[in-house]
């Protein structure tokens, strides 16, 4: 190891124990603050508020904190926030842990076990490197760029942007250590590779539902708050060209980040070709795992065009989203996988203790969260918050609240989980936006795809923690970097949220 390598070892290890520091100040910060402030808001009187919703805002208060500053562990937080609230009688507990049996719930299950499938037979690493392989990208580096962008774009869409960072962070670190040997690379290029993963896998993760967390709990909220149902299809029709524009933005950002005055490096090729030699040829359960994701994609886009082709109110459609709705579409997919068989020896293509590593701590905020926001409704706790924040705020246009909503849900994610943030601000702008009389659909979908832009800090998403351990982006470059991408995203993620609906005729804004 050179001096060069040692003083970034050392500087990286440097930097995680000051982070390591911060983070156990505020978890105590947390242990305290969070039992202040709920008996404060008890003890306080709020004659506008009916009883539960006085109790059910203290808990809410203490949920919100323990988030914050991540003082119990995020999953159980979701848990205390139900289970305070069912003891202090705000709500009967079959209402309280209903959320926790929401469709959407199965949705995620079903989902992170087919995503779970691509990852232990390593299908996700096949298409990674075939992509990588083609000869349009050859060994050409600002090729090279684009291609992994694009690839942890599509992978996010359909998969955990967590395990795809996970798989491309070595490929991405094994091929900057080939280029800038035999290249003479500059470091910057290294630094462009790996913001590329956290950047590709966060706004890819907009595309689809499932993509990522955020994104149902959007939809989540808007069918138990507003019994509004947002198809599949119709998130994409919206998310999708979203997701192509900041991209796109991305791409020539980084480029110019990663400026190298190289136009190709000999035998960077090589290196994926090998790779993708060494996985051998296609195996029975790669196969399966594909079949299995092939057939819930085609249930989860087919009837989500119905509503596209005949409307929502037909009757065939009716029907058909009635009989196959998305989470049953996600469940279908995940049984196949115990149905398939790979050989004689292993009769299913993934066991039960494989699916069983799924993300369930993911789950469970969801859940939570789901719950809380249910319960904000029923108690009147959210007109309430809505009916005062709107007395200070000038206008009661849609426009107005759909920037803010980005931006308030942006802010929140830079500093905490962004599911934990996207749980806290959608109740908040939904509660707002009926207070205001006006559509509370733009602003929701406007807050949960802004959940997914936060990019300033490793704590803001998992693949920016990800790509921050792997030593190649200092924080001063992640957080110098990340601004600007902030500030684009809060422009445009709002200002394409609303072009979008209005073109689909989900919105009649103007």
């Amino acid at each position: 190891m050179n001096e060069i390598q040692t003083s970034q070892v050392a500087t990286t290890q440097e930097a995680e124990a000051t982070e390591s520091r911060f983070d156990t100040a505020r978890r105590r910060v947390g242990l305290l603050l969070g039992p202040a402030v709920f008996l404060l808001v008890l003890a306080t009187p709020f004659e506008q508020l009916t009883p539960e919703a006085h109790r059910l805002a203290a808990v809410t208060s203490l949920v919100i904190i323990f988030w914050t500053t991540e003082a119990l562990p995020l999953p159980v937080t979701a848990l205390l926030g139900p289970a305070l609230a069912v003891m202090l009688q705000v709500a009967p507990v079959r209402e309280a842990l209903a959320p926790f049996a929401n469709p959407l719930i199965f949705l995620f299950i079903g989902s992170f076990i087919l995503a779970q499938a691509l990852f232990v037979h390593r299908v996700n690493e096949r298409i990674a490197y075939g992509v990588l392989s083609w000869k349009f990208v050859g060994a050409r580096p600002t090729r090279i760029l684009v291609a992994y962008g694009a690839l942890a774009a599509f992978l996010s869409a359909w998969m955990s942007n967590t395990a795809t960072a996970a798989m491309l962070v070595p490929i991405g670190l094994s091929l900057i250590a080939f280029m800038e040997k035999e290249g003479k690379m500059p470091k910057n290029y290294g630094t462009a590779l790996m913001l590329m993963t956290a950047y590709g896998c966060s706004r890819g993760g907009m595309a689809t539902p499932v993509g990522t967390p955020p994104n149902l709990i959007a939809i989540g909220m808007l069918s138990e708050q507003l019994d509004v149902r947002i198809s599949f299809v119709e998130w994409m029709v919206i998310a999708a060209p979203i997701t192509v524009v900041l991209m796109v933005i991305v791409f020539f950002y980084l480029n110019w980040v990663g400026q190298t005055g190289v136009k190709e490096v000999p035998g960077a090729d090589l290196i994926i070709t090998e790779r993708k030699t060494a996985l051998g040829p296609w195996k029975r359960g790669e196969v399966n795992a594909l079949i299995a994701c092939g057939v819930t994609v085609i249930l989860w886009v087919g009837p989500g065009l119905l509503p596209l082709l005949l409307g929502r109110e037909h009757a065939v459609t009716q029907a058909v989203l009635s009989a196959i709705p998305e989470s049953v579409a996600a469940l279908t997919g995940a049984v196949l996988l115990f149905a398939l068989p790979i050989s004689k020896t292993q009769r299913t293509t993934l066991t039960w203790k494989q699916a069983a590593q799924i993300d369930w701590g993911t789950i469970l905020l969801f859940g939570g969260g789901l719950a809380l926001g249910t319960m904000a409704g029923s108690s009147g706790l959210a007109r309430a918050v809505g009916e005062g924040i709107t007395s200070l705020v000038p206008t009661n246009e849609v426009v107005t609240l759909t920037f803010a909503a980005a931006l308030f849900t942006v802010v929140l994610s830079e500093t905490m989980s962004n599911t934990a943030a996207t749980n806290i601000a959608i109740p908040i702008v939904i509660s707002i936006a009926l207070a205001m009389e006006v559509n509370p659909m733009v602003p929701a979908i406007a807050a949960g795809l802004a959940a997914s832009i936060a990019v300033v800090l490793p704590v803001s998403t998992p693949p920016n923690a990800i790509v921050y351990a792997s030593g190649r982006v200092p924080i001063i470059q992640m957080v110098k970097y990340g601004l600007l991408m902030d500030a684009v995203g809060v422009v445009l993620v709002p200002t394409l949220v609303l072009i979008m609906m209005q073109m689909t005729g989900q919105a009649n804004l103007f």
